[in-house]
């Protein structure tokens, strides 16, 4: 597909998606295509539309969550029912219009509605079908139920997200955000682009699936917990806020009661730390000679820094570590991040008008990319059914009649 040089948005421009996904984890893959110039057609229930619109802050006198204009933008939404058989026949109408289907329902339910891998391929050979769920589309377990919390389990993650045992026995935490839908969505997107370049270069046969499971892209993340396991037997356990083959690195007090990271874990930077501390005699103890004696004896260490820091705020903490030139940061909340210097020039922090809500932050779009028309916001997520007629009539060429005949019956 192309377009003339005024309508292209972005790398992806004249990219055309079908989204047949809900909750999370194929909205997210889509947002990030969208993002980046695709044109991302996202197919919702009639009326009610994805459950994901009232996850989170809703604000007074409103159906739809705050989430919700960042979730959903960029994207065109159409209404379907797919539960009747005229709302199949549309969404199959749709397919033979598009460049790939991404969709995140359990293992084999669009199958059951005629609309699967294969017949996605029959539909449409060229098109690319991308399926991300909990455990994959093979294999012994591939039709349990799973949310992003669930495949964090599986895949490790949740293990680590704690404490050792002799500190808590709090069960591991969530790390605040489905991490592991999100990390499932960038691998549909890779997968999806890597379908992309395969075409182009003229390989792989019509109707290339990507399998995306939630338990697999989170345990990709795990470093070398796995060959370390495999290759010793040692699992690697919960080390809170400290790195276990490096120190010191940890999360230390202020006095204003926020937390610090310090990262001093080379030699050249622990010394620097140590003047920065006017602890010169730490340089001396033998204890602290080396990273492998510094890592032996880190809890000692982190006293011995957390001791200092509490006597600082952490502004002040701030500037004599940054003087310093050693690798540290306050740990950032929100307020942090919308205001901070680094984010707000590389706008990552962008002010974007949402219709329902007025001004709304956005997190900017990611990756930045130079050369020509890069990715960004055009768009907050839309009101349900928002694009039906310019989708509908545009694309498929439906006339008014008709859709007004679809929506009488409740199928769009």
């Amino acid at each position: 597909m192309t377009k003339d040089d005024d309508e292209i948005t972005g790398p992806l421009s004249g990219l055309k998606i079908l989204e047949l996904g809900h909750f999370i984890a194929a909205p997210f893959a889509t947002r990030v295509l969208a993002d980046l110039g695709a044109d991302v057609i996202k197919v919702e229930p009639p009326k009610r539309g994805d459950p994901v619109r009232t996850w989170g802050d809703i604000p007074e006198g409103h159906q739809h969550s705050v989430w919700w204009s960042v979730h959903g933008r960029n994207k065109r939404s159409v209404t379907v029912d797919m539960k009747q058989p005229e709302g199949i026949a549309l969404v199959k109408r749709l397919i033979k219009e598009v460049d790939a289907v991404v969709e995140n329902f359990k293992p084999g339910q669009l199958a059951k509605w005629g609309l699967g891998p294969n017949d996605v391929a029959e539909i449409n050979p060229d098109a690319i079908m991308v399926q991300i769920s909990g455990y994959g589309q093979t294999g012994p377990g591939h039709n349990r139920a799973a949310f992003g919390v669930i495949g964090e389990a599986i895949g490790g993650i949740r293990h680590l997200t704690g404490y050792p045992a002799d500190v808590s026995d709090l069960p591991p935490v969530r790390t605040g955000v489905s991490i592991g839908d999100s990390i499932a969505g960038l691998y549909g997107a890779i997968g999806l682009l890597a379908a992309l370049f395969e075409k182009k270069v003229g390989r792989g046969a019509p109707g290339r699936k990507v399998d995306v499971a939630l338990t697999e892209s989170v345990l990709s993340l795990l470093e070398g917990c796995l060959p370390e396991y495999g290759y010793s037997g040692k699992i690697r356990q919960p080390m809170g806020s400290t790195i276990p083959t490096t120190a010191p690195s940890n999360a230390y007090p202020t006095s204003d009661n926020r937390w610090f990271l310090i990262g001093a874990n080379s030699d050249a930077l622990f010394k620097r730390l140590c003047e920065a501390m006017g602890r010169p005699e730490l340089l001396e103890d033998p204890r602290y000679h080396d990273n492998p004696q510094r890592v032996k004896n880190a809890k000692i260490l982190d006293a011995e820094i957390g001791a200092w820091t509490k006597d600082f705020t952490i502004a002040e903490l701030e500037k004599v570590i940054a003087e310093a030139d050693i690798p540290s940061s306050r740990i950032y909340d929100m307020s942090d991040i919308a205001k901070d210097e680094q984010f707000l020039d590389r706008g990552m922090i962008q002010k974007v008008q949402d219709p329902r809500l007025g001004e709304v932050l956005h997190p900017g779009v990611v990756p930045m990319m130079s050369g020509g028309p890069a990715g960004k916001v055009r768009w907050a997520g839309p009101e349900i059914g928002a694009h039906n007629r310019d989708v509908f009539v545009d694309i498929l060429g439906m006339d008014e009649q008709e859709i007004e005949e679809l929506t009488e019956r409740g199928v769009i």
